[in-house]
């Protein structure tokens, strides 16, 4: 109450001082008459030292605030066409650079990412199918080949982009369900879901490459969205019932992967397909030398799709003889 009656009398003040007194006179009535020297003295003598009192009460509840808006560092001024990033939270990205001393342009992987890949690895390797569930695993793969084979034909970059966005998700299905398994039982997963995210991680890779290569066009982006809600699910349910099984699809799945990139590579060689630069992040990414070609890409992505095959196949052997995947050393950095 004192407060705002001393914040009415500041404001008096302010506006000029027109601050009236009443005196009594004889009648009893009111009079109004201006305040003497010595009254406006002793009121601006009161305002004063009811300022001074407030700003030093008031100092302890008003430092946080500023205390705040200094932490609040002002945003990093951007180059044209850049994007403006707060450093608020004091999170920065160091200075990366590649071995000639250039800077690093990737934000999506880091130079101890990359690597050169096996290009020695078998690629005529095949799991023939002795058990049921091989063979239902092999038949499902085949025909899924049929509509791929209609849909695209020979027109390989769009067939392999279309591959590639399912080839990723298994990695990723398989990796999240041996986590929450892992938490569930308070077990260690020997590696695996590493393993697996890792596998994820290379697919998104080759998916990210073949975009560079290949321009989808929209009823083909349509396509993607429609094949990968339908596998996702689908792979999800197959491995909840059945990990043997569904790690012997993916490894049948990466042997038509394989086919795909040998034909692939001899369309190029024929020159039906014509054999033009490889895109500046496969040429990091693969650690490929600077004047790489799309065939290059293409060698080291069949590569890659070979070590799958064999993680999977391998994965689902693991199943077959009654144990765990926890309970054989995963395959980390296999490439």
């Amino acid at each position: 109450m004192n407060h705002l009656v001393a914040r009415s009398l500041m404001r008096r003040a302010v506006a000029g001082g027109n601050c009236r007194c009443y005196v009594a006179t004889a009648s009893g009535r009111p009079l109004l008459s201006p305040p003497s020297a010595a009254q406006v003295e002793g009121l601006s003598a009161v305002l004063v030292g009811w300022r001074r009192m407030m700003s030093s009460a008031a100092e302890p509840t008003s430092s946080p605030p500023s205390s705040v808006e200094n932490t609040e560092l002002p945003a990093e001024k951007a180059e044209k066409g850049s994007v403006v990033v707060s450093s608020y939270w004091g999170i920065s990205r160091p200075k990366i650079t590649r071995e000639d001393g250039t800077e690093w342009p990737w934000n999506c992987f880091m130079p101890w990412e990359t690597y050169a890949a096996d290009l020695s690895i078998d690629l005529h390797k095949h799991h023939v199918p002795r058990t049921f569930i091989d063979k239902v695993a092999f038949r499902t793969v085949k025909l899924l080949r049929i509509p791929t084979d209609m849909f695209f034909k020979r027109r390989y970059g769009c067939r392999a982009m279309m591959l590639e966005t399912v080839a990723a998700v298994p990695g990723m299905v398989g990796g999240m369900l041996l986590h929450l398994r892992s938490l569930r039982k308070f077990q260690q997963s020997g590696g695996w879901i590493k393993a697996l995210l890792e596998e994820a991680e290379n697919e998104r890779m080759h998916l990210m490459t073949m975009v560079e290569l290949v321009k989808p066009k929209w009823y083909e982006r349509l396509l993607v969205l429609t094949v990968q809600g339908v596998f996702f699910n689908g792979f999800f349910i197959i491995y909840l019932m059945s990990p043997k099984m569904a790690h012997r699809i993916v490894g049948y799945l990466e042997e038509e992967a394989i086919h795909s990139y040998t034909e692939y590579l001899k369309d190029i060689e024929s020159g039906a397909i014509e054999n033009v630069a490889a895109p500046a992040i496969a040429i990091d990414y693969w650690r490929l030398p600077k004047n790489a070609r799309l065939k290059d890409v293409i060698s080291v992505i069949r590569a890659d799709e070979a070590h799958h095959r064999d993680v999977n196949h391998f994965a689902s052997d693991i199943h077959h003889q009654g144990k765990e995947l926890r309970e054989a050393p995963a395959p980390l950095g296999y490439h």
